[in-house]
Formats: structure tokens, C-alpha cells, sequence
């Protein structure tokens, strides 16, 4: 049999398929059997160097319904065969649903999923027995060679004998059902309305379950059999007019849903509007009990603002570092620690009680419990979900992006704001922006560049790490002015293109 050491550096240079702010992203003509059969090898390769495979040496499989994800998740199913392990195929369930049967079983698992954007491209998330990857292991992988059958491919990388998955195991979806239908009091959500956007996520059926669980009335709106990019930074305009018309139609207290692969939630309130998924993650952290919270520097200035936690640690946007601050909070002897994204994924650290019932900790991005924990607080007052938002000091970000922006071009423009010298950074921006939002009060390089202006207004600028588009976040204190600079932004930035 005809062998080759592939090097998955010089493999990712080549066919652009690369590690995110979350997992290994590209496009689907890009993602052959063969990439994604290496890539699976040098996961597997990465973790006997780092902790022995142990249990059944078995390695849990899942994926969103994007048309390519089956086919994707063979492939992986061969290279955990061929590395001696034996897979589990979990089905189509959330992210962290196979994540936290990993964690249960003390086995690696891996996700097939390109979450919230569109089927021409798809992704791998790999979780370690402890949990994600993190920014060493990528580089730890990326580093790796592993031994190809050239015989098994054709001249376009696909399988000549397409892998067969093993049938469904429904372990997986099980345990994630009852974790939450455990942790919540039986009728906590009784007496609410609640319409479930379905569109093509693959938690509508777990999100369904649970809701009715707990006592929720249930309507489920907007099945999908075609996938629908649902991105819980960027709501379409379309959700934004299906939501408020469903809850006057169907007389709902809220509307929730998820993206593609249920980590990120959307949570709307009694009149259809969609909750901005930082905020959702400071109220989710309040019905938790959460004491420090990890989160990225592009989330709401209002965690800090609203005095209910111990302290607030800002990071990088993506899961790994959010769970490396987490982490770091641990060591450091803190308790009830949790993290959330901008995008409103939200992870628990430690294990939570509350009234007498226990979270294990999921350190991975979840959108169920932001999506639970609101609407039980929502009930718990006696409140709406509005009502929940006006106990937040009066602070509204906005976020867009300049889709099929060059990655490469973002960072170059970025870099033009970001020299050695403060004072000429500053003369550079105010050049640009000033005449919008006057002076510069702050730059902050932490990921991308975000700009605190003398009004204590905030523009950030952040190249995308799934696809290649610019980002712009927006902070003000109120919301049609954020929605203005939002749109400021988004004017000036296609000027830079057009360049």
C-alpha cells in the first residue's frame, strides 16, 4: 500500500481550510475526505502525546444538517478506525450536546458543523476529553505529520470506498435533554408562551423537548428542510420581521432559537425583538448565581456597569480564550465561574447550584441555558422579558460586517491604526472617524481595533476569524444612536473596499 507524510501546515497552506476563532473552517470544495481524514489524524496523534485515549477508546461523532456534514463525519469515522479508536455516531445534535457526552464519557468527541454561516462552507470543532481545544493545541496540531494510504483517494481527495457511519447512538442527545430538564424546576416555565424558531438548527428537537419539559406552551415556527445561516451577531432582516409578526400572530411571551449547530442563542422579548446575545449572557450569568465572568472585549460594557458579579475578565473573541481566562479564574482559587461570547454561546466553568439542584460544568459555548435561564427568570418575577433588560444600565451595542472582505486587506487597514506611536494612532483615527465621534479616549489592541471615543461611544473593528469578512461592533448609550454609528461605520468601511 502507498504511503505519504503529510504535513498539515504546508496541507492547511494549500487548501485554505484553517483554524478559526472556534475550530477549523473552510469551504466545502476545500474540505475533501482527504483534508478532513488528516486533520482527524493529526487530532488523534495530538492527544496521544498530551493524555492517553482510555475507556472504550471510543471518540464521539456529530453534526449539524448542512448537506456536506455526513459525508464529513465518514471521513472523520475513517481516520478514528484506521487510528485504532472506535467511533460513536451521535447523530445530528448541538455542539455541545456531543461536547458534553465527551466530558461524560471521558472520550474525545468532534463536531462536524460550520455554525451560523452559509452551507458553501462547513468546520470541525474538536473537543479533548476535558473539552475544547485550545489556541496551543491548534498550533500543536497544525504542527503534526501523519501518514496518508494515498490509495484510499482519488485525484480529488475523496474517498475511492466512501466509510459508512456506524448507526445512530442516542446516548448523547438523552443526556443533554436531562441535564437541563434536571437543573430547572419541573414547571418553571408553566404558564408561558414561547415560539420556537426551528429554521434548519439542529437543537429544534432538544430545544422542543425541554421547553415542553418545563411546563412551557410550545409553538414551533419556521421549519426548515434547507439550511438557513442563522447568525445570532448579525440577525438577518428577514428574522427580524418573522419574529415580531409570530409573537403578534401567536400572542407569545418570546420567541428563542439557535444557530445552526445550538451554541450561539436568540432569545426575543413579549414584542418580538431580538435580545443582543452579550445582554442575554449578563442575565443568564444573574439567574446562575455567577460570581467572575470571563468574556471577550467586544462584549457589553454593562457587565461591569451593573455591579452584580465579583469581577469581569475581558479576552480575545473566540471560546478558547474565554475558556483559558475561566481556567485562569480557577487556579486562582474562584468560584462560580462562567463565560460568555458577544454572540451569546455561554459556558459554565465549575459546577453551579441553584435551589437545590446542581450544574456540572459545560466549558463549551451552549445556547440553551441563556435561552432557559431567561425564560425562568422572566417567569421567577413575574415579568416580561423586556422588563428583565430595564434592570441593565443603558448600554446597546449593534454589530455588522462587510461580507467578502479579503482577511489579508482587513488586517493590513487595521494596521495602519495600530503603529508604535500612540499619539500618531490617534491623529490616523480621529482622521477617519473623528468627524462622526470626535476624539479619541482609548485604543485597545486586544483583538482588532476598538476605539473609545471622549462621549464614551466605542467603535471595533475586527477581521472575522471563520470567513472572510470585516466586523464592526458598536457601543452606545442609546439605541438609535448605536444603530447610527453602526451604519457610519458600515459606509466608511465600504469606501475601504472600494479602494
Amino acid at each position: 500500500m502507498d504511503q505519504k507524510k503529510v504535513s498539515i501546515a504546508e496541507l492547511m497552506r494549500q487548501c485554505g481550510v484553517k483554524f478559526g476563532t472556534s475550530g477549523a473552517r473552510g469551504l466545502v470544495e476545500a474540505m475533501t475526505d482527504q483534508v478532513c481524514y488528516a486533520y482527524t489524524l493529526a487530532f488523534l496523534q495530538h492527544l496521544t502525546t498530551k493524555e492517553p485515549i482510555r475507556k472504550n477508546r471510543q471518540v464521539a461523532i456529530a453534526g449539524d444538517f448542512r448537506p456536506s456534514s455526513p459525508r464529513i463525519m465518514a471521513a472523520i469515522c475513517r481516520a478514528v478506525i484506521d487510528s485504532g479508536l472506535v467511533p460513536v455516531n451521535c447523530g445530528f445534535l448541538p455542539s455541545p450536546a456531543v461536547a458534553l457526552f465527551g466530558l461524560q464519557q471521558g472520550t474525545p468527541s468532534i463536531m462536524v458543523t460550520g455554525s451560523h454561516i452559509p452551507d458553501d462552507r462547513n468546520g470541525i470543532k474538536f473537543n479533548k476529553l476535558d473539552g475544547e481545544i485550545l489556541k496551543e493545541d491548534e498550533i500543536s496540531i497544525r504542527n503534526q505529520q501523519v501518514i496518508v494510504s494515498a490509495d484510499l483517494f482519488n485525484v480529488d481527495g475523496m474517498f475511492i470506498s466512501p466509510q459508512t457511519l456506524p448507526v445512530v447512538r442516542g446516548a448523547a442527545y438523552k443526556s443533554y435533554v436531562s441535564r437541563y430538564i434536571d437543573f430547572f424546576a419541573t414547571d418553571s416555565l408553566k404558564g408561558l408562551k414561547i415560539g420556537l424558531y426551528e429554521h434548519s438548527g439542529v437543537a429544534r428537537e432538544s430545544a422542543a423537548e425541554i421547553l415542553e419539559a418545563l411546563g412551557a406552551d410550545v409553538t414551533r415556527l419556521g421549519y426548515s428542510d434547507s439550511f438557513i445561516p442563522v447568525d445570532t451577531e448579525a440577525i438577518r432582516p428577514e428574522d427580524v420581521a418573522l419574529a415580531r409578526s409570530w409573537v403578534r400572530e401567536h400572542k407569545l411571551d418570546s420567541i428563542v432559537s439557535t444557530d445552526g449547530d445550538g451554541d450561539r442563542p436568540l432569545v426575543s422579548d413579549e414584542k418580538g425583538n431580538w435580545l443582543r446575545g452579550d445582554v442575554a449572557g449578563i442575565l443568564c450569568a444573574k439567574f446562575l448565581g455567577a460570581k467572575w465572568v470571563a468574556t471577550p472585549v467586544s462584549s457589553n460594557s454593562a457587565v461591569e456597569k451593573c455591579g452584580w458579579f465579583k469581577g469581569v475578565v475581558r479576552t480575545r473573541i473566540g471560546s478558547p480564550y474565554v475558556i483559558a481566562a475561566m481556567q485562569t479564574l480557577l487556579q486562582d482559587d474562584r468560584q462560580s465561574v462562567v463565560g460568555y461570547e458577544a454572540n451569546g454561546g455561554f459556558l459554565t466553568a465549575d459546577r453551579l447550584e441553584r435551589n437545590g439542584h446542581c450544574l456540572d460544568p459545560l466549558p463549551t459555548r451552549d445556547a440553551l441555558i441563556v435561552i432557559l435561564s431567561i425564560l425562568t427568570l422572566t417567569k421567577e418575577s413575574q415579568s416580561t422579558v423586556s422588563g428583565q433588560l430595564k434592570q441593565l444600565p443603558p448600554c446597546f451595542t449593534h454589530s455588522d460586517r462587510l461580507k467578502e472582505f479579503p482577511t489579508e486587506q482587513s488586517q493590513q487597514i487595521l494596521a495602519g491604526f495600530q503603529t508604535a506611536d500612540p499619539a500618531k494612532d490617534r491623529v490616523a483615527i480621529e482622521k477617519v472617524f473623528g468627524e462622526a465621534f470626535g476624539k479619541v479616549k482609548e485604543i485597545d489592541t486586544t483583538d482588532g481595533l476598538r476605539i473609545t471615543f471622549e462621549q464614551n461611544e466605542v467603535v471595533h473593528l475586527r477581521p472575522s476569524g471563520n470567513a472572510p469578512e470585516l466586523r464592526c461592533y458598536t457601543e452606545a448609550g442609546n439605541e438609535d444612536r448605536v444603530r447610527e454609528m453602526s451604519q457610519i461605520c458600515m459606509n466608511i468601511l465600504e469606501g475601504w473596499r472600494e479602494k
